[in-house]
Parts: structure tokens; sequence; C-alpha cells
């Protein structure tokens, strides 16, 4: 490169970080470059190129040629190398080599190739690219406002296909600074804590906030301490019994107070049934039609559930579709041995060019066999939610789903929602919404550092299903019933909607004695007296364990603190007997203040080498089917923000594998977990009729989901 033309970095060992405004003519590069120097005190290059060709139209009444490109990069650079010896930690450059090689090709059809390498080679930390929302500005060196599109578009091209890293800036005067001293900011950030500027573009565009990244670093880096159980909650100490009368007398009240509340039925629904089939996948990897019966796999794998599976066959709801397409594919099938038979019934199943089941949703799954059609697990829920879920003829379902099977949820529903709007005399609105990209979390290898793919790209994974959280925060309702997808069942609808009305009962109820407190707090019409009555309500209704020095307190900070424990999301939980299914269940925990709650737990958030806690793991009687009814909304009507409400210290470092290579990731609190953790939370048993789900595909077998 020539020497006139070489960058040249501040040598007193304080490294500059070199911002580049990048830019059409008129975009406000020079506005920006003053703002931002002015704000961080320090030094903003201007446009060397401005000056000369005044001075060339001044004294010649000449413009610009291709002539003129080298001396003004050469002005330029100098400029620059000028003033990197005056700047405070950060360089804003109005201008740049990169601007005048553009320029030089739209205009010319040509860069001289000093100038090429020269503009490729100069390094800034970012680019900010300038955008065309602003008016053009008129004066005697700028060309004209027609085709700012164009040359918008072939400067944005030039930063990609240059691999330059930059950030497009919109707006305003105010709020593009306000952007970008946020960026830059974080940018510094990043660059602290190890990452590229390629690195910070990357997650700035997938929305997740510097901070968070630092923090999940540090999650892989010291660990979360695991949950501290004091007891498992029991009957009669943290979970409600209820007799059918009670539950028939509290399903009443439901419907009885209904009509004016917004309800919605909220089904986590993005996973694909990948676990579903995982038995059946290993056997076509492992097994060998050529050289071994199935019966003699079976035997030497002690796979009991493929025996199960194919004992089965003929009662899945799935049967008849993939035997049709088994005597397509296969004209002689009848004469095939029965080990052929059932191999291809499997491939066929699971094949990509078929049907692909261990790969799809488990909504659009066939999971129930009527009559009349095949039922997928998509289809009970609409009918569950217009049983259950409903006010004045109305419903609202919302499924959490990935983006690339929306298509596949939404033509379903338009197959099968007129008529059961019509059975059930209700109309059924179904929404959905995706977990969000600024959710993923950075994954990391085995030493803490970050996992790059074989780009050089640093790996996001999606955050978990506590990253649902915001998608339940962003819904509008009264009242919000959570189940999940898996958890249908084909017969005794009508006495499952007894039990999901009568949770919806007990929370309204709670709800009303908890807003009238709080109103009563707020009129000041509380004294002395009240209070043993709301700390009755508060600790034996809601089961909330004050701190030994409560009742220490003045009266008006007894009374502050319980207008704190009220003004919270509520959420009622149906919990059934545990009978060894593997999930989470219901806990009284201490967290690190020394707080006792109720809470979710899961097995995996629990130190298991520990003999005490393991000990009230295993000693738990109920089991969390994941049966929800959520308050969303405060005394005045008004949103909670959910996200206020999570203990952020409870998230999940999980193993996981990455084209061959181990690696570890970061899961969000789970949903009904440590998001949920300083909710107002109470537990109700109800019967295991409520809890059918379909973790194989072989629980399709048991009686919940067959004919009767």
């Amino acid at each position: 490169m020539e020497e006139n033309l070489r960058q040249l970095a501040k040598n007193d060992g304080n490294r500059i970080i070199k911002i580049a405004l990048f830019g059409p003519e008129s975009t406000g590069k020079t506005t920006l470059s003053k703002q931002l120097a002015e704000y961080y005190n320090t030094k903003w290059v201007p446009e060397f190129a401005r000056e000369y060709l005044q001075e060339k139209w001044d004294n010649h009444q000449q413009i610009c040629d291709i002539d003129d490109m080298l001396p003004i990069a050469y002005g330029q650079t100098k400029l620059e190398n000028d003033t990197v010896l005056q700047a405070n930690k950060y360089l804003f450059c109005d201008t740049n080599l990169m601007v005048t090689k553009v320029f030089s090709e739209v205009y010319y059809n040509y860069c001289d190739p000093a100038l090429d390498r020269a503009a490729l080679e100069h390094e800034y930390d970012l680019f900010f690219l300038t955008n065309i929302d602003v008016p053009w500005e008129k004066d005697d060196l700028r060309d004209k406002a027609e085709g700012r599109e164009s040359v918008f578009g072939v400067f944005k091209q030039s930063l990609i296909d240059n691999k330059k890293p930059f950030i497009t800036l919109s707006g305003d005067q105010k709020t593009r600074l306000e952007k970008a001293t946020t960026i830059i900011n974080d940018l510094a950030k990043a660059q602290e804590m190890g990452f590229s500027s390629v690195d910070f573009v990357q997650i700035y565009e997938y929305g997740i906030p510097i901070e968070n990244v630092e923090k999940q670093l540090s999650y892989f880096k010291n660990g979360i301490s695991k949950i501290d159980l004091v007891s498992p909650a029991f009957l009669s100490s943290g979970i409600l019994k209820l007799s059918e009368n009670d539950f028939q007398q509290k399903a009443a009240f439901y419907d009885a107070h209904k009509a004016n509340l917004k309800l919605k039925k909220f089904v986590p629904a993005s996973g694909a049934a990948t676990r579903m089939f995982k038995f059946l996948n290993t056997f076509l990897n492992d097994f060998d039609i050529e050289n071994e019966s199935i019966n003699a796999y079976i035997n030497r794998k002690k796979e009991s559930k493929l025996s199960i599976f194919i004992i089965g066959l003929e009662k899945f709801p799935f049967f008849e579709a993939v035997d049709a397409k088994l005597r397509e594919v296969f004209p002689d099938f009848d004469s095939l041995e029965r080990d052929y038979k059932n191999y291809y019934f499997i491939k066929l199943l699971l094949g990509a060019d078929f049907f692909n089941f261990a790969n799809k949703p488990k909504a659009i799954l066939p999971f129930h066999k009527y009559k009349t059609h095949i039922a997928t697990a998509l289809e009970e829920h609409l009918y569950e939610c217009a049983y259950y879920s409903s006010s004045n003829k109305k419903s609202h379902l919302h499924f959490t789903v990935s983006e690339a099977h929306q298509d596949q949820f939404e033509n379903i529903v338009a197959t099968i929602k007129e008529p059961i709007e019509k059975k059930l005399d209700t109309s059924i609105n179904v929404s959905y919404s995706y977990q969000n990209k600024n959710t993923d979390t950075l994954a990391v290898n085995p030493d803490n550092s970050p996992f790059r793919n074989e780009n050089g790209e640093l790996v996001f994974r999606p955050g978990g299903h506590g990253a649902l959280i915001n998608n339940l925060n962003n819904l509008d309702a009264d009242l919000i019933f959570i189940k999940n997808i898996d958890n249908v069942i084909q017969n005794n609808i009508k006495r499952i909607t007894l039990y999901k009305k009568a949770l919806g009962g007990i929370l309204m109820e709670l709800q009303q004695q908890i807003f009238s407190y709080l109103n009563a707090i707020d009129s000041t019409e509380i004294k002395a007296e009240n209070i043993d009555e709301i700390i009755f309500f508060v600790t034996k209704k809601l089961n909330v364990v004050f701190d030994s020095d409560f009742d220490t307190l003045p009266l008006e900070d007894k009374i502050s603190e319980l207008k704190k424990t009220l003004n919270k999301p509520i959420r009622v939980c149906g919990m059934v007997k545990n009978e060894g299914e593997p999930g989470g269940g219901p806990f009284w925990i201490k967290n690190k203040k020394g707080a006792v709650s109720l809470q979710i737990v899961e097995s995996s958030q629990v130190n298991l080498k520990n003999k005490k806690q393991a000990k009230i793991m295993d000693s738990a009687t109920h089991f969390n089917p994941v049966d929800l009814v959520c308050g969303i909304k405060n005394y005045k009507n008004e949103k909670f923000n959910l996200n206020d409400f999570i203990d952020h210290e409870s998230g999940f470092i999980v193993d996981k594998n990455s084209a061959g290579k181990n690696i570890k990731g970061y899961e969000y609190p789970g949903l009904w977990n440590g998001a949920m953790a300083n909710w107002l939370t109470v537990f109700v048993q109800v019967p295991l009729i409520t809890f059918n789900p379909v973790k194989t595909v072989n629980d399709l077998l048991k009686p919940a989901h067959q004919p009767q």
C-alpha cells in the first residue's frame, strides 16, 4: 500500500475505538459525527473531499472527476491519521476510503487499485450505515436527490460484499444519537468481554442485550446454584384437597362470574415430536433387517417399547394411513414376511420422504381415532378451549409455534374450526406467536469459551420454554389456562372440563378477595383490627410465609409489606398424585435470603448428590402435570409485567451436541418454574384423569387415547 494511504493507530497504549459513518450524500453523517464527538468528549474526522472540491469549484469552476479520487483519498487518510492522535477513547469518522471507493465505482465505473486496496484494508470497529429517511439538503457539491434508494443499496451491498461490520441507523437526529450511543457503549463492553466487532453485530442482530450474554457467560463460568428444598408440598401443607362437591361448586362459581372476563388458553406447541419416536429412530439406526430378526433385536437391546409398539400397531390412529401407503409403495406387501412388514412400517412412519412424524410438531400428528375421522392434538385443544375457556360464546386459543410450521397449524385449523364452532355454538379465535429470537442464548465449549460454527460465527440456541414468559406477557386476557400440547384426552372431555373450570373458579374467588384488600389499602380503610384477617388470608389461602421479623414491624410497614405481597400475578396449579412420571413437582423451597415459598421444582434443579435433598425429592407425593390457570392483571385492571416476577438465578445449564461436538447451553428459568417463582401460587390436587401426556408414541395405546 502507498505510504500516504496507510492508516495509523494511536501508539500510546490507549486503544481507540473507530466508528465510521457510511452512506450516500445528505444522510446525516456529519451531524451525527459532531454529536457523537461532543457526547464522548473526543474528536471527529470531517470530510476532506468537501473542502477540496469546494476549493476546486471556487478557483476553477470545475466539478469532481475521476482524477480527484486519489488526492481525496490521500487527504482523507492524513486527516484521520492526524486526528486519531488527539482522540479520547473514540474517534468518529464522517467519511472514509470505503465511501470514496463506492463513489468512484458508481460515478466513474472505476476505482484506482491503490484506493481499492487501501479502502479494504482500513479497519474500523463499526460502520454506521446512515439511512436515506432524512430530507435531502441541496448544496453546491451534492449531486441530486433522485435515485437515493439505488445509491443506498450500493453502499449497503459494498459493506456486505467486503464483510465490514455495520449497523443501519434510521430516524431523526435525536433517535439516531440515542441509538448510536447505546450501540457504541455495548460495543465497548463486548470488546472488553473478548468479542470481535463481527461477533457484536451478530449479537445485535439477534436483538440480545450484551448484558444478557455477559450474564450467561457468568453462569457457565460460576455455575447456577441448586435449589434448597425444605420439604415436599403435601395435602394440607401446600396442596389443597377438594371433594367432588367442592369441585362442582368452584366450577359453578367460574361459570357464574366469567361473562365479563376475557379468557384465553395458552398452549406451548413449537417442539417437534423427536422424543416421541426416539426408540423407533434408534431401532432404524441399529437394526439390520438382512442379518437379524426383530425379536432378536428386542432381546439383544432389551427394548420392550418396540415390542409394545408392534403388538399394538393396529390400534394406533395413524395405522390405516401408513398401511395404505405401504401397499402403494410395495405392491407385493401381503407376501412379505412379518418382520419386513413391521420394519417398512416404521421406515415409512419416520421417513423424510413419507410421513416424517419425528420431525413434525406433536400438535399436528394423529392422536385419536373416532368413528368419523382421525383427530390431531391440535383439534382436541380446540374442543377443550370451547368447552371451558369461553365466555359469551367466544373463546380464544393461543399456540406458540415455530415459524416454519405455522402454515401446517393454519391448514388444520382452517379445516376443523368451523365444524367445531357449529357443534359447540362457540366461536374460536386462534392466534400464534414464535419464541422470540432475542431469547436465544449463547452456546459455549466445555471450557466455557464461545462455541463457533464452521464459519467462525457464534452459535445461539433456543432458550428453552422459560423464554415463553415473553409470549405470555404479550397476551391480553383476564384469565389464562395453560396446558401442554400433548396432554389431551379422547374420552371424558366433560369431566376434564369440570376440573379446569374449578381451577378457574378458585382463582377468581382468591383474586376477588385480593383485589378487595388492595382497594381497601389504597383507600386507607385498613385498620389495625383488619390486619390479622389479611395475614390469615395471605398465609392460609395463598401459602405465603413471612420473614420472622414481620410481626415486629410497625403497622404502616406491615400494610406496605402486605400490599407488596398481594399485588402480584397469581396462578392456581393442578397437581396429581405421583405415580413415577418423570418431571417436576410441588415443593417448599428456601431462597438465598432465607425466604420460604411454594415452587414447582424439576429434578435437574436439585443437588441429588446431597442425600438430604435427594430424600426430599424422592418423598414427593405429587407431580406437576402442567395444568395452570393464571391471572396476569392487577386490581386496577392493568397488566403485570411478568418479567418483573422471574427468579433469574434459577435457569439451567444443559449439555448438548452440535455437529458431533460437545457444547453447553443455557436455558432460562422454566415457564412454570423460575419464570413464575415470584407469583402468588396455589396448588390443588386434581384427579389423574386430567393428566394424559403423550411422551412416547406408545402412550397413544393407553385407554385415555383409545376409543371406547
